[in-house]
């Protein structure tokens, strides 16, 4: 591959081809071009899905910044505001190309590249440097940025926020080093920047210190100043007059520009705000000479056609009922940005060569591992998933080959070496970013996840990755996790509002004041301010916020404040304590009681076991992997089990059942499921049925979707030991249901059922197993006296990268509709349109 780049790179043709790179090759072929040519490289993608895993795979080969610059989420002419994270990562990368103070792969998709932006003049014009022990014009400082875009708030959650309290600024900004990012903390003795401080939004803690810091424009919509309104505002008004005067919101439009106010949609009117230095695009960015890589041509030039094809009728829709400005004004043609594309050298990675091209494209070869998933998914139900994979492993290494394992996380990792050394395949770490020419031969781990796998037969290397084996993976994050305060968790700020009811551990029910920055002991910092009966005062440090937790209560009624000093607080606690401890008393004798009785013993995890580990998609949090432990502990056990696992929706409940139910079926028992609703019994059957697709184990759903004739069938084989796990709601409670050799109860939400129900459900316990699930139980005292719980298991760590939900608020507006419903269906995904009245519905 080193001397394909070295061809490409002699060629005196600027515009080239390769076909025959499959999987992750296209991203070592960007890193090792970008190695060879020490420059800026820019990599574009058909669409903004593949930017995070091409990223992902280049850090693995590279270790030159990898940069995104995505497009924006709303649609075109649409009147809807861009998420302020889609914002920041659009100004922070233009910023860091601009600069051009290191070589970087930037990887942009197809849509991105044809909007006009903000011109470079205008986005250097208003960044900011600041410097720890320089005087800066604190108001004025303050006033520049609001002008650029930073909105004032109570306290900084996103991207463009900026808090002032006092001498303190707390501002969230684009990124201005790719090693630096998230909030900033500036602290003002006067007008002397004492401090430049990185914090946690979360519990809003200094985390580190700063020598100075770059201030980026909060939005990429910035008005001229005062020295420019005047002409800008006659220019501004000769542009509207051209374009569409006659539409009656138009001037309703204008007055907003003129007062600078940014609305819904205003992207769309670039052109109006930077009238003297024209919008440019992102290549304007680029330093010069920067190679571009073109991922699937094809399919970048049919998202152009599409993209062009909305803007067309969009343009149509809004520039009958608004200002719209012409779609030439805003976004590149087809045209230009083949020009752009091609001014310098431009590479197209394309699976096949294009028969219409005169041009003999180059043709590297490097293979997939699409057979060799078949052959494992073939075998996987006879010899178990790592037999036909070490196979191939052996005869790679036998072979002299070397083969890298990517994998998703240490932990998987060590599940690896520990699965490959019982077939004496002996395995050593490798670091990332790999250097393939450096590593001799034998089978190398590497934790860092890579999206496809690829061989090199001319340099005798196979690179594997960990979605091949077990499946697609969730993008995680490489970030070291957090260290949790020994005092516990503090609370999170951003969920507080002013005059909330909160806990203080110490001195009982306060009302919460907000944050303010005071001088204490000859130090200022950020302090808490809680409000007590008759109103005194308590100022707790942010550094011992995990002191407040927020009132739950179990009514709407408000709650009575206590007072500082009183011994109510200490009273209340005292009796709580005395209750826990009775309840603790009757459970303890439950205990004793339920401890003579001997239950089955299973047999500890083995081979199909952490086969079945390998292919849940996602990494364990570590209250879900703290929960598997504690189930298959209770049944590797000689005691019978009676476990409630509690968790909120979404954190991983069904992981936990997924993995006793298959121990259990391991063992040849099988397994019976009950929950409250037939929605939920269809959904918990598909569920199972994907997670155990990959092995002999057989799945059935009985309840009143099915027929007199379906149900009889169900109950035979069930009564017949062909079943290994069965799906039902109370239906599973009548008595023809006898299953052959149950050995495993898992109730899913068991407050929701009626007392004749839990009385049946009583007499199973008696037999077998228990796992109970629940998302709300009802208090835990109560909770575990009714249910006779014995262990307990919470899961309070919801999953890592969990995407977040993104909420727009917009006037009603067709084309709005419209646009959502069309990308909500070409993604393949389900929509809810949610209707005021039935009427007009």
């Amino acid at each position: 591959m080193q001397s394909m780049c070295k061809r490409l790179l002699d060629s005196v043709n600027k515009s080239q081809s390769i076909f025959g790179l499959h999987g992750g090759s296209a991203a070592l072929f960007t890193a090792r071009l970008q190695a060879e040519l020490d420059r800026t490289v820019c990599c574009v993608v058909p669409t903004d899905d593949f930017l995070a895993p091409l990223a992902q795979d280049i850090r693995l080969f590279s270790n030159a910044p990898v940069l995104t610059y995505p497009a924006f989420e709303i649609a075109p002419y649409t009147q809807l505001t861009p998420d302020p994270v889609t914002v920041a990562n659009r100004i922070s990368t233009l910023y860091l190309l601009q600069e051009n103070s290191f070589p970087a792969i930037i990887i942009t998709s197809a849509e991105a590249t044809l909007r006009r932006i903000i011109p470079r003049k205008i986005l250097a014009e208003h960044c900011e440097l600041v410097m720890a022990g320089e005087e800066t014009d604190r108001d004025k400082l303050i006033d520049g940025l609001t002008h650029s875009g930073y909105q004032l708030c109570e306290l900084v959650q996103h991207p463009g926020d900026i808090a002032v309290r006092g001498g303190i600024i707390d501002l969230y900004p684009p990124s201005f080093s790719p090693n630096i990012r998230g909030p900033l903390r500036l602290d003002f003795f006067g007008d002397l920047l004492e401090s430049i401080r990185t914090f946690d939004l979360l519990s809003q803690r200094s985390t580190a210190s700063l020598e100075e810091a770059i201030l980026l424009p909060g939005s990429d919509i910035l008005f001229p100043g005062p020295e420019d309104q005047a002409r800008w505002r006659q220019s501004l008004n000769e542009e509207v007059v051209s374009h569409s005067e006659e539409v009656p919101t138009v001037r309703q439009t204008v007055d907003q520009l003129k007062e600078q106010i940014r609305f819904p949609g205003i992207e769309f009117l670039l052109p109006l705000i930077y009238q003297e230095t024209r919008p440019e695009t992102v290549f304007d960015y680029l330093p010069e000479n920067t190679p571009c890589i073109s991922h699937d041509t094809m399919a970048i030039r049919r998202k152009v056609e599409l993209v062009w094809e909305r803007v067309e009728n969009n343009y149509q829709e809004a520039s009958a009922d608004r200002l719209a400005l012409p779609p030439d004004t805003l976004f590149l043609d087809k045209e230009t940005l083949e020009n752009k594309l091609n001014k310098n050298l431009h590479v197209d990675l394309c699976s096949l060569p294009d028969p219409d091209v005169d041009q003999k494209p180059f043709f590297f070869r490097a293979g997939d591992h699409s057979l060799l998933k078949q052959e494992i998914d073939l075998e996987r139900k006879k010899r178990g998933l790592l037999s036909p994979l070490a196979d191939r492993l052996t005869q790679w290494k036998q072979a002299g080959d070397r083969v890298f394992l990517a994998c998703r996380s240490s932990r998987q990792a060590v599940h690896l070496e520990e699965i490959l050394t019982g077939y004496q395949l002996e395995t050593i770490r490798a670091t990332f970013p790999l250097q393939l020419d450096q590593q001799g031969e034998g089978i190398f781990l590497v934790e860092h996840p890579l999206s496809q796998g690829f061989d090199l037969p001319d340099e005798h290397t196979h690179i594997l990755s960990a979605s091949e084996l077990f499946g697609e993976k969730k993008l995680r994050s490489r970030s070291n996790p957090k260290t949790r305060s020994a005092g516990g968790e503090p609370i999170a700020l951003e969920e507080l509002a002013i005059d909330d009811i909160v806990v203080h551990r110490d001195h009982g029910l306060g009302r919460f004041l907000g944050l303010f920055n005071m001088e204490f002991a000859g130090q200022r910092s950020d302090f808490m301010q809680l409000e007590f009966r008759d109103g005194d005062k308590l100022y707790i440090p942010v550094d011992r916020l995990h002191w407040v937790s927020r009132y739950q209560g179990l009514t709407d009624q408000e709650p009575r404040l206590d007072r500082l000093g009183s011994e109510r607080w200490q009273t209340t606690k005292k009796k709580v304590t005395e209750a826990v401890w009775q309840v603790a008393q009757e459970l303890l004798e439950i205990y004793a009681r339920r401890e003579l009785r001997k239950g089955h013993r299973f047999d500890p995890p083995g081979p199909l076991y952490q086969e079945l580990e390998e292919s849940f998609p996602y990494d364990e949090t570590d209250g879900q992997a703290r929960a598997i432990n504690e189930v298959i502990a209770d049944l590797t056990s000689e005691h019978p089990m009676e476990r409630l696992v509690c968790g909120d929706v979404g954190y991983g409940k069904t992981e936990v059942a997924v993995r006793a139910a298959f121990k259990v079926i391991e063992d040849g028992y099988q397994v019976a499921i009950l929950v409250p609703t037939t929605v939920l019994a269809e959904q918990h059957a598909a569920t199972f049925r994907d997670r155990f697709s990959e092995f002999p184990v057989e799945v059935a759903c009985i309840n009143r979707f099915r027929t007199a004739s379906q149900q009889k069938k169900i109950i035979s084989e069930l009564a017949a030991g062909r079943i290994d796990l069965i799906v039902g709601t109370h239906r599973l409670l009548s008595k023809d249901i006898q299953p052959a050799k149950l050995g495993l109860l898992i109730v899913d939400e068991e407050h929701r059922f009626g007392v004749t129900h839990k009385e049946k459900i009583k007499k199973l316990r008696a037999e077998v197993d228990v796992l109970t699930l629940t998302a709300t139980p009802i208090p835990r005292t109560l909770q575990m006296s009714l249910l006779g719980i014995r262990d307990l298991s919470i899961i309070s760590t919801p999953p890592r990268r969990r995407q977040s939900v993104k909420t727009f608020l917009a006037r009603h507006d067709d084309l709005v509709i419209k646009e959502a419903i069309q990308q909500e269906m070409a993604r393949g995904g389900q929509l809810f349109f949610v209707h005021n009245r039935v009427k007009s519905i």
